[in-house]
């Protein structure tokens, strides 16, 4: 069975987009309008109880957290396409670690500018300054802390390109993009060569031709 991706707009969901495309795998996608709420359809929350995107179905296999199915698709096509997860022990324990990063530092400010920036808006509300300005100094800390590590290596887990490198894609384009932050990437060399390099990937540019982003 193909596998199927819900939510293909969004930016959580294109981690997994990402990882199917760099690793060779068919998938199709199945569109949910998280401002009109689909995402709370109770047909939705049958798969999804929290209510939040991506859900990628593997035959009878259903996974809710775009990390965990990022590792699931690199480890079950280990033997195609793009090695995504090391090759050694060491390797495959920095991967995991930079990831735990993304998600623990990276995510939650970059999340919240997001949210504020982009999202508030369209959902009528209005944006909290107070949070973007918070957030923006949380994730300038973080991004200083990448410019070290990536000074000493051209990816964040080492020399080759991997989930951890991946997982940060789409938001820091959401950054670069309509937040218009950019500024927070090319104000630091490396970070700057860094984004120049993931985001010129073919699968991220196949990515977005396939799954244009919701605004």
């Amino acid at each position: 069975m193909v596998v199927k991706v819900y939510g293909p707009a969004y930016a959580s969901p294109k981690r997994v987009i990402l990882c199917l495309i760099e690793k060779g795998v068919e998938f199709e996608t199945v569109n949910v309008d998280l401002l009109k709420g689909e995402n709370r359809d109770p047909e939705f929350l049958k798969m999804q109880p929290f209510g939040s995107l991506p859900v990628t179905q593997d035959g009878d296999l259903t996974l809710f957290e775009s990390r965990a199915t990022m590792r699931y698709f690199a480890e079950k096509y280990k033997s195609q396409g793009t090695d995504l997860l090391g090759k050694t022990l060491e390797e495959k324990a920095l991967v995991d670690n930079w990831i735990d990063v993304e998600a623990t530092s990276f995510n939650p400010p970059i999340y919240a500018m997001t949210f504020q920036i982009l999202f508030a808006p369209a959902l009528g509300l209005p944006k909290d300054e107070k949070a973007i300005q918070e957030s923006e100094e949380k994730l300038a800390k973080v991004l200083d802390i990448y410019e070290e590590r990536l000074s000493k290596s051209k990816y964040l887990a080492g020399d080759f390109f991997s989930l951890a490198d991946l997982s940060h894609i789409p938001f820091t384009q959401y950054l670069v993009g309509p937040m218009g932050k950019e500024h927070m990437v090319k104000s630091r060399k490396h970070v700057s060569a860094w984004w120049d390099d993931i985001s010129s990937r073919p699968s991220w540019a196949k990515t977005l031709q396939i799954c244009p982003p919701p605004m």
